[in-house]
């Protein structure tokens, strides 16, 4: 069987479906989890970023003072880019209450950076192609629910994989029986 393209939900988009599918030339339409493309803020809480400085500058218009890059080099990895501001600038500060607490030494803030995969796959998720074919979800969310709640396939029956892998068998089996039954029907009459 020739896969050209995979649809599936967030939980899809995770690095290694990325990476293996870009390995086996396979289009993976599976938007990114928001903690990967927008991070875990809401907007208010957002520092706008300076590209010319190279550094992000507060609601109060103060500008980071330093960064660092921290975190574990390597294959699956998180890193963050951290931005120190003035801790002094910060203690008179008139947005101070819930930005920054009583008695810090510091105050940073922290932004993740994406790997290479995950920016592709944002680039990717723009695309037409992708809002085309994302819009084919529905009818495999579809199936699913039928699996679900009209096949049992929500709870195990009995325990153990082999139990499992037998009761999804006969549940997906059911299903497309029933489809089959369905089209012959259509076509017949």
């Amino acid at each position: 069987m020739e896969i050209e393209t995979v649809i599936g939900d967030a939980a899809y988009s995770e690095k290694g479906n990325i990476e293996y599918a870009n390995k086996n030339e396979i289009k993976l339409v599976a938007k990114l989890n928001p903690s990967v493309t927008q991070g875990f803020r809401s907007k208010e809480d957002e520092f706008e970023f300076n590209k010319d400085a190279g550094m992000y500058v507060c609601k109060a218009g103060h500008m980071a003072i330093r960064k660092t890059k921290q975190g574990k080099k390597g294959e699956g990895r998180n890193q963050v880019r951290t931005y120190y501001f003035n801790i002094e600038k910060c203690k008179h500060c008139p947005f101070k209450e819930g930005c920054n607490k009583e008695g810090a030494k510091s105050k940073t803030y922290s932004v993740s950076i994406k790997s290479n995969e995950h920016t592709e796959q944002a680039k990717f998720q723009e695309s037409e192609y992708f809002k085309e074919k994302s819009k084919e979800r529905y009818k495999i969310e579809a199936k699913n629910s039928e699996l679900k709640h009209r096949h049992g396939y929500d709870v195990a029956e009995s325990s153990g994989l082999i139990g499992m892998e037998l009761q999804g068998a006969l549940a997906i089996f059911t299903v497309n029986l029933k489809r089959i039954l369905k089209l012959i029907c259509t076509v017949s009459f």
